[in-house]
């Protein structure tokens, strides 16, 4: 088989700045952590130019800064940002969810049940791992099935500003018996395919948000 064959085959090259917005996001990295080209360039097999290029990207996102003469940090988020966040995000997620609500198909129907289904499971087994993830599966979902390419690129960077406090939140004593409701609302709301109630259902779950973000400052 020849190189170029290869390479062809080859699974493509997760996207640097993708993996260190995901580090940041799972708090890999704290707030002013120091990131070093030449550390990350280590753990991630990437290039210092590539490195760089990731850096500058996330700079411009607001997830990392760079100081004079000392390099890149992880930026640090504080409340009151992360409130305004979550306020922008309310307009961008109900959009999504009407937008969801007016486009669901059958196989997209399915889907969101399945997700509704272990929702409800992993709040009974108390497994607030995979209630984390099940949350992100649903948001995941909703975005694809709304297909509005503009809000979903913006929440993307909304919500890579704000992972870091609401995942905090999400595993507070309790937290769990008052989201996964809201959480099933939402979904319920976009099964029906009534895009008012998605988008009221929405603007509850995050108005909560807004309300514990607000009380921990």
């Amino acid at each position: 088989m020849s190189t170029t064959a290869i390479a062809q085959d080859a699974p493509p090259r997760p996207d640097l700045a993708q993996q260190l917005r995901e580090a940041i996001q799972n708090a890999e990295f704290a707030p002013h952590q120091r990131l070093i080209e030449a550390d990350l360039s280590e753990r991630y097999g990437a290039s210092r130019a590539s490195v760089r290029t990731a850096l500058l990207n996330l700079t411009n996102e607001g997830l990392v800064e760079r100081l004079p003469n000392k390099g890149a940090r992880v930026r640090a988020i504080t409340i009151e940002e992360a409130v305004e966040i979550v306020e922008v995000r309310t307009g961008l997620e109900s959009l999504v969810a009407r937008k969801a609500a007016e486009r669901l198909s059958d196989a997209d129907a399915a889907a969101l049940h399945a997700v509704r289904d272990g929702i409800t499971a992993a709040v009974a087994s108390g497994d607030l791992v995979e209630y984390s993830r099940l949350n992100q599966e649903m948001d995941r979902r909703l975005r694809e099935v709304s297909g509005h390419a503009t809000a979903v690129q913006l929440l993307e960077r909304l919500r890579a500003q704000s992972a870091r406090h609401q995942f905090r939140l999400g595993f507070l004593p309790g937290r769990a018996a008052t989201s996964a409701p809201e959480h099933i609302a939402i979904i319920d709301a976009v099964l029906a395919r009534d895009p008012d109630a998605a988008e009221a259902a929405t603007r509850v779950h995050l108005g909560g948000i807004i309300e514990l973000l607000r009380a921990m400052d």
